[in-house]
């Protein structure tokens, strides 16, 4: 399995496909898998990179106080081992704050900018949320967290109608193997995040797409994010929660696809 050393950790990394480099960058999970229904669809026209997070997946668990900016400089140092000078970003959640993070500190490293079901500054709405998941985790553990984050992660609609999918994928959140403290770190990072002074700093193209019914970044945050950042472009999807990029596939990848498409990294 690919990994590269970025001095104080090993972040782990897939890379498919070749052309114009797009860094598809997790959320809070911080697990490349997410991406399961972009990346082969893209790798047909990009190199498609997509990582672990550190403190996640198969990346390093270190033990440290967690930030968004942290993050952002790790995936820096991973295109920086890369070989990668510039690349589109498409960042979801947690991974779309790191991308404003680049954009805003590291300008020159990105062609575009794809912000998804992500936030420019937490609310009371926001931080309530997580201090409730936070405080599941921290008392019943990883098993209850994965089922309390379902109910908002996903549209009541399509938690009744794929009963096995939504096992599935509770399974997936509640085998993760990073200690409760660094999920708790983490989480800390996220509510600690505000760039709302530095939403106008963002100079490329950019997209801001979440989906009508998102109840872990709702509508009007991506709305604040459309009208803070210059010339930005908006899509609202009708259904599909925080994760419409699994639900409406088609039509998330399409939306995606036609800004990339328009974008070039020269």
């Amino acid at each position: 399995m690919p990994k590269v050393d970025i001095g104080d950790a090993e972040i782990y990394y897939e890379e498919t496909g070749s052309g114009d480099p797009v860094m598809f960058v997790p959320g809070l999970g911080g697990g490349a898998a997410v991406w399961g229904q972009q990346v082969p669809y893209f790798s047909k026209i990009y190199r498609c990179i997509a990582h672990d997070h550190r403190g996640c997946g198969q990346s390093t668990y270190s033990v440290i106080d967690y930030s968004v900016d942290q993050m952002a400089a790790d995936a820096i140092r991973l295109m920086d081992a890369l070989g990668i000078e510039k690349a589109h970003w498409v960042g979801h959640s947690t991974g779309g704050a790191m991308g404003q993070i680049v954009a805003q500190d590291y300008p020159d490293r990105l062609a575009s900018l794809v912000l998804s079901a992500t936030w420019a500054g937490q609310d009371e709405y926001f931080n309530r949320a997580f201090a409730a998941r936070k405080g599941v985790l921290s008392r019943e553990g990883t098993l209850e967290y994965a089922r309390h984050s379902i109910l908002t992660l996903l549209p009541p609609w399509y938690i009744t109608q794929n009963p096995e999918k939504i096992a599935e994928l509770e399974g997936y959140l509640a085998g993760a193997d990073q200690p409760v403290e660094i999920m708790e770190s983490r989480i800390n990072a996220i509510c600690a995040y505000d760039r709302r002074n530095h939403m106008g700093d963002i100079c490329m193209p950019t997209l801001v797409i979440v989906a009508e019914d998102d109840m872990v970044t709702p509508r009007y945050l991506s709305d604040e994010l459309a009208d803070g950042v210059s010339g930005a472009e908006k899509v609202i999807l009708p259904t599909g929660g925080h994760f419409m990029n699994h639900i409406l596939i088609d039509e998330y990848n399409k939306e995606v696809g036609d800004f990339l498409s328009r974008q070039s990294v020269n």
